[in-house]
C-alpha cells in the first residue's frame, strides 16, 4: 500500500532573500518528494516583532556576513540573487507589507493549487532581489503580470490569516512545517533540507534534484 503524501507548509516573505532560496528548492522538490507543498505568504516584519527577534541587517557584523553569504548561496542554489544597491532601505525602510498583502490576496482568489501565487511570489523576489526595483508602490505591483482585481480589504484579511496561523512557531523565515503522522515538525532557515528529507522519509539530492537524477 502506497504511503500517504506528507504535507509541508512553507511560510515566507519576499523581503527575505533566504526565503527565496527555501522557496525555490521546495518548489523543485514538490514533484520529487512525496509531498503536498502548501505556500504560506506572511509578513516577516510582524513575526519578527512579535517574537522579539532582531533581523541580521540590524546587527552590523551579521549584515556584512550576509552580503558574502548570499553571493555564495546564489551560486550554489542557482537562484539569481543580486542584492539591491541599498539592502537596508529595501528591507527595513520600505519593507514588504503591501507586497505580501498582494500575494496573500492573490492566493485567496486562486482555485486549485498555488500556481499563480508561486508565479507572483517569484516575480516579486526577482524585482527586489535581482532587478533592484521598488515593490512598495501600487504602480510597481501593477507591473506584475498576474496582478488582477485585488482590493485593499482583501490584502489585509488574507495576510492577517496567514500570519496568525504560523505565529506560535515563528521567529523568522523561511519556515517549513512538516506534517507527519499527525505531528508538526518545524524547520527554520534555508539550510535544513537534509533534516526535512529525513523527517518525511525522503532523500535530499542537492539543490537541483532533477539534475541529480540524470
Amino acid at each position: 500500500m502506497a504511503s500517504s503524501r506528507k504535507v509541508i507548509e512553507l511560510f515566507y516573505d519576499v523581503v527575505s532573500p533566504y526565503s527565496w532560496l527555501g522557496f525555490e528548492v521546495m518548489c523543485r522538490y514538490r514533484n520529487v518528494w512525496n509531498i503536498d507543498l502548501k505556500l504560506r505568504p506572511a509578513f516577516l516584519g510582524g513575526i519578527m516583532q512579535g517574537s522579539g527577534n532582531k533581523p541580521p541587517g540590524l546587527v552590523p557584523n551579521k549584515f556584512l556576513y550576509m552580503t558574502t553569504d548570499l553571493h555564495r548561496l546564489a551560486q550554489y542554489f542557482q537562484v539569481p540573487i543580486s542584492p539591491p544597491a541599498d539592502p537596508f532601505e529595501a528591507m527595513f525602510e520600505k519593507g514588504s507589507l503591501s507586497a505580501m498583502r498582494f500575494v496573500a490576496a492573490v492566493q485567496e482568489r486562486e482555485v486549485g493549487g498555488d500556481k499563480q501565487v508561486e508565479q507572483v511570489s517569484r516575480e516579486l523576489w526577482m524585482r527586489i532581489w535581482s532587478q533592484d526595483k521598488d515593490i512598495t508602490q501600487p504602480a510597481s505591483l501593477s507591473e506584475v503580470p498576474e496582478c488582477t482585481q485585488v482590493t485593499e480589504l482583501e490584502f489585509k484579511a488574507s495576510l492577517h490569516s496567514s500570519s496568525v496561523s504560523c505565529f506560535s512557531h515563528a521567529f523568522g523565515f523561511p519556515l517549513a512545517v512538516c506534517h507527519v503522522n499527525g505531528k508538526a515538525e518545524v524547520f527554520f532557515g534555508s539550510d535544513r533540507f537534509e533534516l526535512i528529507a529525513d523527517c518525511i522519509g525522503e532523500k535530499w539530492m542537492g539543490p537541483q534534484p532533477t539534475a541529480a537524477k540524470l
